[in-house]
């Protein structure tokens, strides 16, 4: 083995370590942490120097989109007026390793004079920050990554991690549900699967419906006209009976060449796999690649078609 991939193992697992003795860690601290900020009234404001304060600004954006408001302060601007963004309803935390950053140090008396409660995410919890903090979560370290013990690595993947463990614990103790996150994230391909089936589903002329008793002509003509790859059938209370896809086109006029003249029903494939306008699209998408169909009636409550999705609305999703 290269010294290359031996040494990149190495700090792999000394950052694996740090992670995973912060487990023997969490406790009342976490808990306080915790209730601290679900009765929080204003906003989870993080900050940190360096390293540290850009691990805080993905825990602020985790939080953020998991249902705590939360924003970022870069330390060495709040001491030239961004302090002014804390009130006494917030909660800041603050990462800082050492716990002795003088831009971090400097923070603390005004924070505490405004009214904020302190949560610090520190390795030292004997340090400055510790003791004017409610409440001190230990994310310390036996040592960096770095050879020097010196560049931020292990002590940032810790924090970092601690942080997720407070983001979800935060979002299931508000019962924060997948309509929320996708309420968050309307934008990318994440927020294509997170729209509903409603949003994206075929709709009258372009949704092909026929009764069941009309002619195999028929149902290609309703196809075609809504460039669809099927058509859905229905007995006659407009209930949902079956689908007349390509498949069975091709499977059928072996078999029987003069079909077109025939009804639908006997040739349509029979209660075929539907979903609700409610389903999220990555339902959709999810039923479409493990069933292996192409094409998805979208009905309501009692079984009536009201919509269409096939393999191609979807590609990409």
């Amino acid at each position: 083995m290269s010294s290359i991939i031996e040494r990149a193992r190495e700090v792999l697992g000394i950052e694996a370590d740090a992670v995973l003795k912060l487990r023997d860690k969490i406790g009342a601290s976490f808990e306080q942490a915790v209730e601290m900020i679900l009765s929080c009234k204003g906003r989870v404001i993080i900050t940190g120097m360096g390293k540290p304060g850009i691990i805080g600004r993905k825990i602020s954006a985790t939080l953020a989109s998991t249902g705590t408001p939360s924003l970022v302060m870069h330390a060495a601007d709040a001491i030239h007026g961004d302090l002014g963004m804390v009130t006494k309803d917030d909660i800041v935390i603050v990462i800082s390793n050492s716990g002795k950053t003088e831009e971090i140090t400097r923070l603390l008396p005004i924070i505490k004079k405004i009214g904020a409660r302190l949560i610090a995410m520190t390795g030292d919890t004997n340090s400055p920050l510790s003791e004017h903090s409610d409440c001190v979560l230990d994310c310390s370290v036996e040592a960096e990554a770095c050879p020097f013990n010196m560049a931020p690595t292990a002590s940032t993947t810790a924090a970092l991690a601690l942080g997720d463990a407070l983001a979800v614990v935060l979002l299931e103790r508000r019962g924060f549900r997948l309509e929320d996150y996708a309420f968050y994230h309307p934008g990318g391909a994440l927020g294509r699967q997170l729209l509903r089936v409603s949003d994206v589903m075929r709709t009258g002329a372009r949704n092909p419906i026929v009764s069941e008793d009309a002619l195999v002509r028929e149902a290609l003509m309703a196809t075609s006209h809504a460039r669809a790859g099927a058509a859905v059938i229905v007995d006659e209370t407009e209930r949902l009976v079956g689908i007349f896809t390509d498949g069975d086109l091709r499977r059928s006029i072996e078999k029987d060449p003069e079909l077109l003249s025939k009804p639908v029903k006997n040739y349509m494939t029979r209660s075929p796999l539907a979903i609700t306008p409610d389903k999220l699209v990555a339902e959709a998408v999810r039923l479409i690649k493990t069933q292996r169909k192409k094409d998805l009636p979208v009905v309501d409550e009692h079984g009536k078609p009201v919509g269409f999705v096939d393999e191609q609305d979807l590609l990409g999703m």
